[in-house]
């Protein structure tokens, strides 16, 4: 098998032979499949196997894979040349999408991924308020930035220790860490760390303990909290920026965050981040102001120019209602799937994000998520794999659904958990 062989190979010069561990399939106890091409929904691998795409590269291909209309800018891009370091009228044309489509958003700052974009907000909040402390919510994600990750201790309200060799103590010991969902432990954190809280950071919609929604008000709460105490909100919006609506979802919660991270669709699949807010907060970057922060290839062209092509498509076309339809209908024939199997599970989905939890318990934050059968999961994964069928390999991540997706895909997909043996 050559997916076999290439895993061999890429060991021996790659740690763990992948360059993202989620790749390597362990949490689903697999190979990893090594991918030749991909086109609308179907990946290929290297042994000529063809999958359904759930994963979409992690969200952003909501196009679907190698959507010509991108593609021809990029070429057009690319030809004349591929990486300058210094400015082009690209950056600003993108940038100035997404200042006229999220309201909170007057300046743009450019990265390379999530991760830095993430970097860059907390790295502003606390230049800009001067205070040190961080508020995180466990099961949130944003990005591999040493103070973000962090690990729970046994209290329900605690700083963050390190949940990496090599992040020192030190980095992390101003992260607070509280419990998704929770106002009331968000209320008590301010209570005793009110003025020396820089920000709050929440992905208003968790993405990375599989698709976990807010309860009523509780952004509310948050912007409440942040307001009074004079600290910043920062939205990750890394994955749900462009996803759910075209813009942020800010406008779907009635909350206006004071930053917000993109990412992913941003780039048309193209690596790429931004760090976003109101001017008077984005002024204070350097060189205008004097917080830190710089990228050989922020803005880099034929990232900048897939984002410009892939933003208007979803201004112009406006996929989101078809969309969230759509993907209604799959979890709901899901769902009957199951129920003819009598398996436990709960599917937790906003617009065309969705996630499948083997357990028949509401999923609401990081310790009701964590009680999914995870064993269950990992053979699922695997029946479907086997089936064609490529979901995340790993419980909790979020399944995504493009514009390419067919209901001949939907119907091949449930035709292939009726016959799995999970």
């Amino acid at each position: 098998m050559k997916n076999s062989r290439l895993f061999e190979q890429a060991k021996k010069v790659i740690p763990g032979g992948v360059n993202s561990p989620v790749r390597a399939f362990g949490a689903v106890g697999a190979k990893p499949i090594f991918i030749e091409k991909a086109k609308g929904v179907y990946l290929h691998d290297a042994d000529g196997n063809r999958y359904i795409d759930y994963c979409l590269s992690w969200g952003p291909m909501i196009l679907g894979h190698a959507r010509k209309d991108v593609l021809d800018e990029v070429r057009k891009v690319m030809a004349k040349g591929t990486s300058f370091g210094i400015p082009t009228e690209l950056e600003t044309r993108l940038a100035g999408m997404i200042v006229r489509a999220i309201g909170t958003v007057e300046k743009v700052r450019l990265v390379s991924s999530g991760t830095e974009a993430v970097m860059t907000a907390i790295r502003l909040a606390r230049g800009c308020t001067g205070r040190e402390k961080i508020i995180k919510f466990i099961g949130c994600y944003h990005g591999h930035v040493d103070h973000m990750l962090v690990a729970a201790g046994s209290g329900a309200m605690t700083f963050g220790a390190p949940s990496s060799p090599g992040v020192p103590k030190d980095f992390t010991k101003h992260t607070i860490l509280l419990p998704y969902n929770d106002p009331e432990m968000l209320e008590k954190a301010f209570d005793k760390y009110g003025d020396k809280i820089a920000a709050v950071i929440v992905e208003p919609v968790a993405g990375n303990m599989g698709v976990v929604t807010p309860k009523k008000n509780f952004l509310k709460a948050i912007r409440k909290m942040c307001t009074k105490n004079k600290s910043l909100l920062i939205f990750d919006e890394v994955i749900t920026g462009f996803r759910l609506r075209y813009g942020s979802v800010q406008e779907l919660f009635g909350v206006k965050a004071d930053l917000t991270c993109l990412g992913k669709i941003i780039g048309g699949g193209f690596p790429i981040g931004a760090c976003c807010g109101r001017a008077k907060l984005m002024d204070n970057l350097a060189p205008q102001g004097k917080v830190y922060q710089a990228g050989t290839l922020s803005g880099n062209p034929v990232c900048v120019a897939a984002g410009i092509a892939t933003l208007k498509l979803l201004k112009s076309q406006n996929p989101y209602p078809s969309l969230g339809r759509a993907t209604e209908k799959l979890c709901d024939s899901i769902s009957q799937a199951l129920e003819e199997k009598n398996v436990e599970y709960t599917i937790n989905r906003i617009g065309s994000m969705f996630t499948l939890f083997f357990n028949p318990g509401p999923v609401t934050d990081y310790a009701s998520a964590i009680k999914s059968d995870t064993a269950k999961y990992a053979k699922f994964f695997t029946a479907m794999l086997k089936a064609g069928v490529y979901l995340p390999p790993s419980q909790f991540e979020a399944c995504f659904v493009s514009t390419e997706h067919k209901q001949r895909d939907f119907d091949r997909t449930i035709e292939a958990i009726r016959k799995a043996s999970f």
